[in-house]
């Protein structure tokens, strides 16, 4: 990893020290419904990696909050606490919807007086009538297949304390679903994932990542993170089986050989292209880099040097 010098390079042995309390507020049962198809957690990786990181973002909270009255007196003005929004970025198949859900619960837990929620940026692709239009049906996932415009007026609004909505992909349509939005409607906190979270739109002078509080980059090994989306490739195939309206019941009811090189094309034209060239280089504008090994297992963080 490049540009180590602006980040305390952290091993999973010393993070987990970080927070004494031993208290994981999730049972096995909860933690199998959070995570995603093929993403591997434990409770010990709540304990020794997750609950470090709520410590943390706790922390961040009080000491935001604190700076905005002090600039609220300044003005003489009303303070009026905004979101706290924390960004979760990272490559397809990496682990980011699993650490975006688990940070919600947990964050629900540690703080019960405050509203909690979290969406992706999945919704803010173009339909896939406009990428047609667009030629862009191929391109998708990159930055020009996602409407950015609304994605900033979206956290703008968020951020600014107004009623927002979000339109809602669903992946087994491969597409938004026509009339269909997540409403946020003023939390104490937003968690917004995302491949795209922390690249700036070609089209706009500002990044998403300015509207962010905190943000976090879930990081692996490129062999690995493709290892994990054939693997989920897989899962995703046995689920569409029995579903005819699935976009990939075509795939799994054929012959699995195809589909996997289907698979293995995707990669290598779109997410291998897309990751080294606009999601990687956003690495380094996190505020925590999550470095995962084999198994999912997290064994080094990167915290930004605050000053």
């Amino acid at each position: 990893m490049e540009n180590r010098l602006n980040y305390y390079q952290i091993p999973r042995e010393e993070w987990r020290l970080f927070y004494r309390d031993h208290y994981v507020p999730l049972s096995s049962q909860e933690l199998m419904r959070i995570k995603s198809l093929n993403d591997v957690i434990s409770l010990k990786d709540v304990e020794e990696i997750y609950m470090p990181l709520v410590h943390l973002l706790g922390m961040r909270m009080q000491s935001r909050n604190y700076a905005q009255g002090k600039l609220a007196d300044f003005l003489g003005i009303k303070h009026k606490k905004p979101p706290f929004i924390i960004g979760i970025a990272g490559s397809v198949a990496v682990g980011k919807s699993t650490v975006a859900r688990l940070l919600r619960d947990l964050l629900t837990d540690i703080f019960p007086h405050n509203k909690i929620q979290q969406i992706t940026t999945d919704g803010f692709l173009y339909p896939s009538d406009e990428l047609k239009k667009r030629h862009l049906m191929k391109r998708k996932g990159f930055p020009e297949s996602y409407d950015m415009k609304a994605l900033i007026n979206f956290i703008n609004d968020v951020k600014n304390g107004l009623t927002a909505k979000a339109p809602v992909y669903s992946h087994s349509v491969y597409d938004r679903i026509p009339g269909k939005y997540d409403v946020i409607d003023q939390p104490d906190i937003l968690i917004l994932e995302g491949i795209n979270v922390l690249q700036l739109p070609s089209n706009q002078q500002i990044y998403i990542s300015d509207f962010f509080d905190f943000s976090i980059y879930v990081d692996a090994a490129e062999p690995l993170i493709k290892k994990w989306y054939m693997e989920r490739f897989d899962l995703i195939l046995d689920k569409a089986k029995d579903k005819p309206e699935d976009y990939y019941h075509a795939y799994a009811i054929g012959d699995r050989d195809i589909a996997h090189k289907m698979a293995e094309d995707l990669w290598n034209d779109v997410n291998h292209k897309n990751l080294h060239s606009y999601i990687l280089p956003t690495r380094n504008r996190a505020d925590l880099i999550l470095n995962k090994g084999k198994n999912h297992l997290v064994d080094e963080l990167y915290l930004r040097k605050f000053v």
